[in-house]
């Protein structure tokens, strides 16, 4: 059985592209055809795709991407409901199962690194909840839970959103319930390999990536992301009101920022998300069981000044080492 690819990599960084063309060679050569006669299926690892509606603010895949290959694990709950990360996890193993006994090959791409660890080294179930522990740590306020959490798990507090509420409550959650830090029981990134997985990680230049940010959120607004937000506001539901671009033009329409500020803070924040997303990536490339794809020497592009990822010759890397196993160099 041939390795299930997952792509990692920041914010803009062309992992939806590389799935993309990924899939089209799957499709269009002989090697592909012979080995995944049903083609190739792409799977979102991420948080915020699954809500029905959230589209601009979650680079959801647009009908001509979804026409040309099939996509999974998006518009699955509506925006008002919780949605966790075992129930993604949950999916997506069925998911996969169901493609490679159709035949197909399944292509996981995300930015939600915590759905990603939990696919390919498993779940950290932890203490059951405290609800009334909760409760006391929840009336503290964000500030100074995120303060706590920085001097006894430095760890966690360095790979959970700062304004991520409800993980930063969890992982004090259970440091008070064990004792221990969460970090510490999760056990992130373990050195071994998984050869059901591929995992395929896109390493960009800081400076680079954050000029794509910049260009994204831009690119956002003008396809309608302030009148998104608009429409969902009355059905958000805590955990997708928390998307990047949502929380922060929600504050704008409850009058507390101008548009301006607003959108300046998404790409603030976007970029330090992105940030995140790189400790995450450092931990994936110390594992030695997957692919760097370097974007270092990426071509500008001429109109847009910005870099634009080798997707095609990125593929061709890919497809290479699915073709020859897991254990392939």
């Amino acid at each position: 059985m041939h390795p299930t690819p997952v792509i990692c990599g920041p914010t803009a960084g062309g992992k939806s592209d590389l799935a993309l063309a990924l899939a089209r060679l799957v499709r269009e050569s002989p090697e592909g055809r012979e080995k995944w006669p049903g083609g190739a299926a792409i799977l979102a690892a991420d948080a915020f795709q699954v809500y029905r509606g959230l589209d601009i603010a979650s680079a959801k895949p647009g009908s001509t991407d979804r026409a040309a290959c099939e996509h999974l694990l998006i518009d699955l709950v509506e925006p008002s409901e919780p949605f966790t990360a075992s129930q993604w996890l949950a999916l997506a193993k069925r998911v996969i199962e169901d493609c490679r006994v159709a035949g197909k090959l399944p292509i996981v791409v995300g930015g939600t690194h915590l759905y990603i660890k939990l696919l390919v080294d498993g779940m950290f179930e932890g203490p059951a909840a405290d609800e009334a522990l909760r409760e006391r740590l929840r009336s503290r306020g964000l500030a100074s839970l995120r303060e706590q959490l920085e001097h006894v798990d430095a760890a966690a507090a360095a790979r959970i959103h700062p304004n991520d509420e409800r993980r930063t409550i969890r992982a004090l959650e259970v440091f008070e319930l064990t004792g221990k830090p969460i970090s510490e029981h999760q056990q992130q990134w373990d050195d071994g390999s998984n050869s059901d997985f591929l995992l395929i990680v896109l390493d960009w230049p800081i400076d680079t990536i954050n000029r794509r940010i910049n260009a994204r959120v831009k690119g956002m607004m003008e396809r309608g992301m302030l009148e998104e937000a608009k429409r969902l506001m009355p059905t958000l539901g805590p955990t997708a009101r928390e998307a990047l671009g949502t929380k922060q033009l929600i504050e704008h329409l409850r009058g507390q920022c101008t548009l301006e500020d607003a959108v300046e803070r998404v790409k603030i924040e976007t970029r330090r998300f992105a940030k995140n997303q790189r400790t995450w990536l450092k931990r994936l490339r110390s594992r030695g069981d997957g692919l760097v794809l370097d974007a270092s020497g990426a071509a500008i592009d001429p109109v847009t000044q910005l870099a634009t990822p080798p997707v095609d010759e990125w593929a061709r890397r890919v497809f290479s080492r699915l073709t020859a196993g897991a254990g392939s160099t």
